[in-house]
């Protein structure tokens, strides 16, 4: 009886498999179509993404890329715009627009569009970018003579052209901008940012041979001297040094010709040793500026500058002595006091042409720091 139960319940489940193998079947058909329509859009949509990814890096490159071009577009209201192409950033053509908005006398603003093409898709990004001023306008301590935020004191037998009291006479207890330390530094670094540089105390012997120098940064203290014949050192740029500097008072006589440019020393030395020195042995020509963040003494041989090329000397937060064997052109000024020592009747005088382009904040246009305030992409 057993084996009669065992064989009719083996009958009675002849079929089923193919039953389910059916189903199986009805199964992967419905669920393959969608399956493989989702599958072939993620590939479409990793194509897009893929394509909008490479197109927004290409466009960010120009956004960069049009800052570093700002400092050199000549950008402003007479000529506010800009625009150039860049090729194969990524596989893709990126057209730039560099448009010049507004400046105030601390900040310039500059839009940018730069958009990344490809076949049949581009993306876009509008960035507006800042400039922050790394200096202020100090252009009116070249206004007078004498410029002091202290005393002035006169010593022996000095004349000072135009006297006191008289436009561009001395300015004792100056009342305009004074420029820091931090922003001079940072103002002649853009001069020396691809310069010579030397990392320890540096000595500069001419040793009777004429030649150029600059732009040069020294970080140390350096010394120019000849120790041959006749020798002209001109320079060539900024020289900038963040030690104490003396030029001539030693050795054999040779002349600076400063050619427009300027000597700056970081320095903030005081008391009986200068941030910066020029002594005998040493003639100066030409305009220029002769800048220390310490004292300052000058006592070349001869004049220093010109009615066609006057210097400005300058002490940021120290004093000033000025005792040159000949005549004063231009402006020198001291934080703390100036003094202006001569025996022989030498005169201080401003230039009657007054100024021109010389390398200090705001006589020549203005340097900026540019940072990126806003930035908003979109696609095409």
């Amino acid at each position: 009886m057993r084996k009669i139960a065992m064989r009719r319940l083996i009958r009675g489940e002849k079929g089923y498999v193919l039953i389910a193998a059916l189903l199986v079947l009805v199964l992967v058909g419905l669920i393959s179509g969608p399956l493989l329509s989702y599958m072939v859009s993620g590939l479409s949509a990793g194509h897009v993404f893929e394509t909008g990814a490479a197109e927004l890096y290409a466009a960010d490159a120009g956004v960069e890329d049009a800052v570093l071009r700002i400092p050199n577009a000549g950008l402003c209201q007479g000529n506010p715009s800009k625009t150039y192409n860049i090729t194969d950033v990524n596989g893709k053509s990126v057209e730039v627009t560099i448009t010049w908005v507004n400046n105030t006398t601390e900040t310039v603003n500059y839009h940018i569009e730069s958009t990344a093409t490809s076949n049949s898709s581009g993306t876009k990004i509008d960035a507006y970018v800042i400039g922050d001023a790394v200096a202020g306008d100090f252009s009116g301590i070249t206004n007078n003579v004498i410029t002091s935020l202290g005393e002035i004191n006169y010593y022996g037998k000095v004349n000072v052209d135009p006297p006191e009291g008289e436009e561009h006479g001395p300015q004792d207890y100056y009342p305009g901008n004074w420029p820091t330390p931090e922003e001079l530094c940072d103002w002649y670094l853009w001069d020396v940012e691809d310069a010579t540089h030397y990392y320890s105390d540096t000595t500069i012997d001419l040793n009777g041979v004429s030649q150029p120098l600059g732009p040069l940064y020294v970080d140390g203290d350096l010394t120019i001297k000849n120790s041959g014949g006749s020798a002209t050192l001109g320079l060539n740029g900024t020289i900038y040094v963040t030690g104490d500097t003396l030029i001539g008072g030693t050795n054999n006589a040779f002349t600076l010709a400063l050619n427009g440019y300027t000597i700056f020393v970081a320095s903030a030395t005081a008391g009986s040793q200068k941030a910066l020195e020029i002594g005998g042995k040493c003639s100066m020509d030409g305009s220029g500026c002769l800048i220390a963040v310490g004292d300052t003494y000058f006592a070349p041989d001869g004049n220093i500058g010109s009615e066609e090329g006057p210097v400005l000397t300058l002490s940021v937060v120290g004093s000033t002595l000025l005792q040159p064997s000949g005549n004063f052109y231009g402006s020198v000024a001291g934080n703390v006091t100036v003094d202006v020592k001569s025996g022989s009747g030498q005169t201080l005088n401003y230039p009657d042409a007054g100024y021109g382009v010389i390398n200090f904040p705001g006589c020549i246009a203005g340097r900026f720091i540019y940072s990126i305030a806003s930035w908003e992409v979109g696609r095409l």
